[in-house]
Parts: structure tokens; sequence; C-alpha cells
């Protein structure tokens, strides 16, 4: 079995980014991802701290003013930023600004709803799978 940093490089190796007459675009590989969703978050929401057996995830900071966790690192990343998710790291999203904000979550992995490993949760939730 690779290590999540071969993963990484492996996923990101198939990222494209094409130049145009008007700009650019970037093409996520799409084929090993079992779901592809843009995840907004209200001021001062919060997701659980979890984690996944089963996935690693691909995010993509959409707006400014969220923070990021994964694992013991806390930032806000840059609009733009790629964050590259290792299957069963700990990690959380929060809208830390005025507005909502938004990041694309690709998932990497066979995998459902049901495999989050909720560690924390400021809503009462815990344990597995719980929406």
């Amino acid at each position: 079995m690779k290590s999540p940093s071969d993963d990484e490089q492996a996923y990101r190796a198939g990222i494209v980014q094409d130049e145009r007459p008007w700009g650019r675009f970037r093409s996520y590989p799409h084929r090993q991802a079992g779901a592809i969703k843009i995840i907004t978050v209200e001021p001062d929401g919060i997701l659980s701290l979890q984690s996944h057996a089963r996935r690693a995830e691909f995010w993509v900071a959409l707006d400014e003013g969220l923070e990021i966790t994964v694992g013991e690192r806390i930032w806000k990343p840059a609009r733009g930023e790629e964050i590259y998710i290792p299957r069963g790291a700990a990690h959380r999203l929060r809208s830390a600004g005025p507005v909502p904000a938004r990041v694309m979550e690709i998932w990497l992995g066979d995998s459902d709803e049901s495999d989050i490993i909720r560690l924390e949760d400021a809503y009462g939730r815990t344990g597995s799978g719980r929406r």
C-alpha cells in the first residue's frame, strides 16, 4: 500500500492547468472520486472534527474566511489553496469570517456519508456516520 504522501503526489500529478487567451482553468482528476461537493459554512459554523477510514479528501478553498484544521495544523487558507487530507487524518472546517465561505471537496476512495468518525462536534453528534 502506498503512503499518504505517495497518494497525494499521484493525485496532484493528475491536476492539469491550461492557459487560454481569456485566462486559465484547472481540471481535477474525477474518475477516482467518490463524490465532489461544494460545502458552504455559515458565519461561525463549524464542522465536526472528523476522520475517515475509507477515503482521503482534496479540498479547494473557494472563498476567504475559512479556517482549516488537519492534524495539529490550523490555518486560514488563501482563496484557491488546495489541501490534501490523508485517509485517517483528523480534520475540520470552520467559517471564521462575517459571510458564508465555501470549499470544494473531492472524495478520493470508495466511501459514503457513513464513513465519518466524529471526534468532536459542536452540535452534539458523535461517533460514526450521523448527520
